[in-house]
């Protein structure tokens, strides 16, 4: 796993020190689509999806609490909660637009996704999506694990901006169906084991600039199908 690099410089220089990799992988990739779309992060809504949050830093407070409960870190507490990546982002970007905070276990990138779409949909503005998931440390690591770093980020919209690069066609539909995608080999092997792996065969899609069709679990007895289609002014 990577060494613990800062957060983005939306972050004030004392908070991007303390804040921990979920945080600082999670804000490059949201500042990059936000770029990227050309939209303000102020203005968007967002969805942050994680599997499992920060394992290293709730290994780090069950290792304190074991040996020196008194030396508890409450800024390692703070850390440790699901949705620290996304307060991170809105306060240093400013954002007033609500945002959600989702975890469901091998199901978390669909699910995820899924609620940023219908977010999008239901209320007719763009909302910022964010995937990401860490290598998980000591016993937990063990009943949940989880290597490498995976983060990956979107702006969906009800309907095309001037940079948009897809369409995005979603379908839910019985898991019987269709099969889960699988990345290519090549690059499955740079996330092997991570959380959040199963992501990456839509990135892929949006790379191939191509039509392509993904499915991704939702449950165990559901799926997502997607239809990623180049868009043409």
């Amino acid at each position: 796993m990577p060494q613990h690099r800062p957060a983005p410089a939306l972050l004030p220089s004392a908070e991007r020190r303390r804040a921990p990799d979920t945080v600082a992988v999670s804000l490059e990739v949201a500042a990059q689509a936000c770029e990227m779309s050309g939209r303000s992060p102020k203005t968007l809504a967002s969805v942050f999806a994680s599997t499992h949050g920060d394992l290293a830093v709730s290994d780090a407070i069950c290792a304190t609490l074991a040996k020196a409960p008194a030396l508890t870190s409450p800024t390692r507490f703070h850390n440790s909660v699901h949705n620290a990546a996304a307060g991170y982002w809105t306060i240093g970007t400013g954002c007033m637009k609500p945002y959600t905070s989702i975890s469901a276990h091998y199901y978390t990138f669909g699910q995820g996704l899924l609620e940023a779409a219908s977010q999008a949909l239901c209320e007719r503005a763009p909302v910022l999506f964010v995937a990401f998931d860490i290598e998980a440390r000591g016993p937990v690591g063990t009943m949940q694990p989880s290597t490498g770093v995976f983060a990956a980020a979107l702006v969906l919209a009800p309907e095309p901006g001037g940079r948009a690069v897809c369409r995005l066609c979603l379908e839910v539909a019985p898991r019987s169906e269709p099969k889960p995608s699988k990345a290519r080999p090549e690059n499955a092997l740079l996330v092997e084991g991570n959380a959040m792996a199963n992501g990456l065969p839509l990135f892929e899609a949006l790379a191939d600039g191509s039509e392509r069709e993904v499915v991704q679990l939702l449950a165990a007895e559901l799926v997502l199908g997607m239809r990623v289609s180049p868009f043409v002014p």
